[in-house]
């Protein structure tokens, strides 16, 4: 019925949705937080989940079709050459991908992820006759590495993952395990050291495919409960120039709003790093409940409330560090760049802690939204120049708190923050995704329907900052009318918050239609199939 309801209102949506109806995000989130500076192994940068489109035909149907893919990226801007330690994952941190499948803002699903960084200590006889000695080397590798048990790895990384159904902390657990052999323990692949090590690009490749781990996934419906993990280094897949974004936007106005000079202002920043993902497939069945198809999402990252120091540590590796107490949640992310872009400074720290059922608290940087302000202020020198005037921004907190209807809003919905997908959207092949989703499907000659793309879950190819852009701007109000076509003048489940969202609040005016960020995230590389980000660059580049 969803479905049918969706394809009925597909000329209005799309308007509404081309018009900016994307959620509150510029860009991934890298460093967005005070406190998870000091904590990178822990700092969330990117979420996707998206109906599996690996070897799916032009319909969206066969291959993996009838499958979620969940991507939870950590640890931002690492350098290739990020030797000798690398970037192996905490063992002493929690990590979370949950599922909300009924809209009350509780996750329902929970995915826990933990880590096991076994040390060889790999030593060299160095001397001869009675002087010589057995001495640790000071390298993960002392030699070219071929496997992840290869005895010239000094360093063996593995983990395991738990489903939990309820609370995350009071729900019963259980084990997913391997489809062969029935195992509980997975291994990751070694970070892409370099050529030398591990061979070229396509060496490696193989190498970590070798560990694209098939998996028993339980408590799911009978005959849904198998799927594919991988946690490994890949290529930085977000496309965004960095540093002039956060040098107070540093590209002139006339290349921001017009479509023609993307990829003017300067090349991709952040393509020279690597990321490491934590990537999960599950069936669609095994996520949802009842006959409610969309699904929320968002990933967090938990250290022990504790910590001792030891200043005269024991030889292992990180053994500087004894944890103790509750989990204390420190990342949290859901839709992109929301922290970053959206809360005030003040309250960073505060919203990576929280949950969504408390969202509420952060409904001011919603309503009253900072950005466009400063927008104006930076790109035209007049906070007023682009910001639109519909306060409270209620185009802009439907979004962000509910889902948009008839895409990707449940039927019963709980105003929070996280990442919305409707399972019963069929997915886009690679080839044929519109780098704007939504957006790009209006915009298209002749017009296209990607309904499969953010802000209905998102999809690695997704821009996501120029359709968010595009919100920020105010397009959604050139789209709702003076007649409040479609009702965005108030907020679903929030009491007396209202607004005039129509097109003369909207200073830009058309051109809210066609901003962008001077960077084309269709360029990036991806695979075409599961895990979907590009093998990592070697640090020998």
């Amino acid at each position: 019925m969803r479905l049918k309801k969706m394809k009925s209102l597909q000329l209005a949506l799309l308007a509404a949705c081309a018009a900016g109806s994307a959620g509150l995000s510029l860009a991934s989130s890298h460093r967005e937080a005070p406190f998870i500076t000091t904590s990178p192994k822990v700092d969330a940068t990117d979420f996707y989940m998206f109906r599996s489109y690996e070897g799916v035909a032009a319909n969206g149907a066969g291959g993996r079709s009838d499958y979620v893919t969940l991507i939870a990226n950590y640890q931002p801007l690492q350098g290739p050459y990020g030797g000798p330690n690398y970037f192996s994952m905490d063992p002493n941190a929690l990590y979370e991908i949950h599922i909300d499948n009924n809209g009350d803002a509780a996750e329902d699903i929970t995915f826990q992820f933990r880590f096991n960084n076994k040390l060889n200590n790999v030593s060299l006889p160095i001397g001869t006759g009675a002087a010589q000695k057995s001495v640790a080397i000071p390298l993960i590798q002392a030699g070219a590495v071929s496997n992840v048990n290869d005895a010239n790895l000094n360093l063996n990384e593995s983990y395991i993952v738990n489903v939990v159904r309820g609370d995350r902390r009071k729900g019963a657990a259980s084990a997913v395990t391997k489809a062969n052999g029935g195992s509980a323990s997975f291994e990751k692949p070694v970070d892409y050291i370099g050529v030398k090590t591990l061979g070229n690009s396509a060496a490696y490749a193989t190498y970590a495919g070798k560990h694209v781990h098939e998996v028993n996934i339980p408590g799911c419906p009978a005959g849904k409960g198998t799927g594919r993990v991988f946690v490994g280094q890949r290529q930085e897949g977000f496309a965004v120039n960095l540093g002039p974004i956060f040098d107070l936007v540093n590209a002139p106005l006339s290349v921001i709003t017009n479509p023609a000079n993307i990829n003017a202002a300067a090349a991709n920043s952040i393509q020279d790093s690597n990321v490491t993902s934590i990537a999960l497939e599950v069936h669609k069945d095994c996520l949802t409940a009842g006959s409610e198809t969309v699904i929320g999402g968002w990933t967090t990252a938990s250290l022990r409330q504790a910590r001792l120091l030891s200043g005269a540590p024991a030889s292992g590796h990180q053994a500087s560090e004894k944890p103790g107490g509750a989990w204390t949640q420190v990342s949290r992310l859901g839709q992109p760049l929301v922290n970053e872009v959206v809360i005030g400074l003040k309250d960073k720290d505060k919203f990576n802690a929280s949950k969504p059922n408390g969202d509420g608290q952060f409904l001011d940087y919603v309503t009253n939204p900072t950005l466009p302000a400063l927008l104006g202020l930076v790109l035209a020198s007049d906070a007023a120049a682009l910001a639109p005037t519909n306060i409270p921004r209620t185009d802009l907190a439907t979004v962000f708190l509910t889902g948009i209807t008839g895409v990707n809003k449940p039927a019963t919905v709980t105003p929070s923050e996280m990442l919305r997908l409707n399972t019963a959207v069929a997915p886009v092949p690679f080839a044929n995704q519109n780098r704007l989703a939504i957006v790009g499907s209006l915009k298209a000659s002749p017009a296209g329907t990607d309904f499969a793309g953010f802000p209905n879950g998102r999809r690695p190819k997704d821009d996501v900052v120029d359709i968010a852009l595009v919100a920020m701007l105010g397009g959604l109000c050139m789209a709702n009318g003076d007649a409040d076509t479609f009702k965005l003048n108030s907020i679903p489940g929030v009491a007396g918050v209202t607004s005039a969202c129509k097109p003369s609040s909207v200073p830009a005016g058309a051109a809210s239609l066609d901003v962008h960020d001077a960077v084309d995230q269709a360029v990036v590389p991806f695979l075409s199939g599961f895990p979907y980000l590009n093998t990592p660059l070697p640090g020998s580049q």
